[in-house]
C-alpha cells in the first residue's frame, strides 16, 4: 500500500461522499486506502460513511462511540494505516485532495519523515487564524519547535514515524507534539487553502483553549519549572520590602501596618493561587492519565 488517507469525520453527511469521489480522481495511479473515523457526529455521517465503506473497496470506516476530539480520532486512524505514507486531511474540502501529490513528491525528494503544509492565505475565521498563530508561537517555546515551521493539520507522515507515534496511549494525544518527540526530519510544502463549502468550523474557541491547555500541561514541563524563578523573585521582593520598611522606621514616618500587611497578603496570595492552579492542572492531568480514561472507544468497523 503506497498511501493511507485519514479523514476525521464530524457533521459531514453532505460533504464526505463528494470528497471521496474527488480523492478517487486526484489519486489515480496510486495504490491507496481511505480511513474514515466518525468522531461521534450527531448527524447522519455514520450512515453515509457506512454506505461508502460497503460500496468502495478502498474505504475503511471506523465509528467512535462518542465525540473524543479530532486528535483522538486521528490517533485511532493511525492505528489502522497500512500505507508507506499517511496523509491527514479535513472533511470540509479546505484541504484540496489534489495537493496530496505535492506532499508525496516532497517527502520522496527530501527523504523526509514528515511533511507539513503551509498556506499563502488561510480561509479561516479571524479567531481561528489568531488561535493557530498563538498555538504555533507557544509551541516554539514549549516544544522547541523551529519558528518557521507551521504546524498544520494537513500533513504527511511516513509509516515508520506513525509506528512510533501510536506507542502513546494516553488520553490527551497531540499529534504535532508526538511528531516533534519522534523526529526533526521535517519538510514543508506550500499548498492552497480553500473556503469551507458548507456549515461552520467545528474548531470552536473552547476547543482552541482546550488544545492550548493540553500542549501546556501534557507536553511541556515549563510551567512547573516557573516555580523556581517565581520563588526567587518573591524572596527578592520580600528582602527589598524589609529594607524599605526598615528605612521608613529609621527616618520616618512609620508606615501603617495594615496597609503593608494587606498589600503583601494580596500579592503573595495571588501568586500562591496561580501556582496552585498550575500544580492542580498537572495533578489533574496525571490523575486522568492514570485513571484508565481511553483515548477512544470504537463502536464499529466497516471494511
Amino acid at each position: 500500500m503506497e498511501l493511507s488517507v485519514i479523514i476525521p469525520v464530524y457533521n459531514s453527511q453532505n460533504s464526505i461522499g463528494p470528497l471521496i469521489n474527488r480523492l478517487s480522481e486526484a489519486l489515480q495511479g496510486i495504490t491507496y486506502e481511505v480511513i474514515l473515523v466518525n468522531d461521534g457526529s450527531p448527524d447522519a455521517s455514520e450512515q453515509v460513511c457506512t454506505q461508502l465503506a460497503q460500496a468502495r473497496p478502498e474505504v475503511t470506516f471506523i465509528s467512535l462511540r462518542r465525540n473524543f476530539g479530532e486528535f483522538n480520532a486521528v490517533m485511532c486512524g493511525l492505528n489502522y494505516v497500512k500505507g508507506d505514507f499517511c496523509v491527514m486531511i479535513d472533511d470540509d474540502f479546505q484541504n484540496p485532495p489534489e495537493e496530496i501529490l505535492k506532499l508525496i513528491h516532497t517527502a520522496e525528494m527530501g527523504n523526509y519523515g514528515v511533511v507539513y503544509t503551509y498556506y499563502g492565505k488561510k480561509e479561516h475565521a479571524l479567531y481561528r487564524n489568531f488561535g493557530s498563530r498563538f498555538v504555533n508561537w507557544i509551541t516554539s517555546y514549549l516544544l522547541n519547535k523551529p519558528r518557521n515551521l507551521y504546524l498544520s493539520s494537513f500533513k504527511l507522515i511516513r509509516l515508520e514515524v506513525v509506528q512510533e507515534i501510536i506507542k502513546y496511549t494516553g488520553p490527551y494525544p497531540y499529534i504535532d507534539g508526538l511528531i516533534l518527540r519522534v523526529t526533526r526530519n521535517i519538510g514543508t510544502v506550500k499548498v492552497t487553502h480553500q473556503k469551507r463549502e458548507e456549515g461552520r468550523s467545528n474548531y470552536t474557541p473552547r476547543k482552541l483553549i482546550s488544545l492550548f491547555l493540553n500542549i501546556l500541561f501534557c507536553y511541556s514541563a515549563l510551567p512547573i519549572r516557573l516555580f523556581m524563578p517565581i520563588g526567587l523573585g518573591l524572596v527578592g521582593i520580600g528582602f527589598l520590602l524589609l529594607l524599605y520598611l526598615f528605612g521608613q522606621w529609621v527616618v520616618g514616618p512609620d508606615p501603617k501596618g495594615w496597609q503593608v500587611v494587606t498589600a503583601t497578603l494580596l500579592f503573595i496570595g495571588g501568586i500562591q493561587c496561580s501556582l496552585l492552579s498550575v500544580l492542580g492542572e498537572y495533578i489533574g492531568k496525571s490523575f486522568m492519565a492514570q485513571s484508565g480514561q481511553p483515548q477512544y472507544v470504537i463502536k464499529k468497523i466497516v471494511e
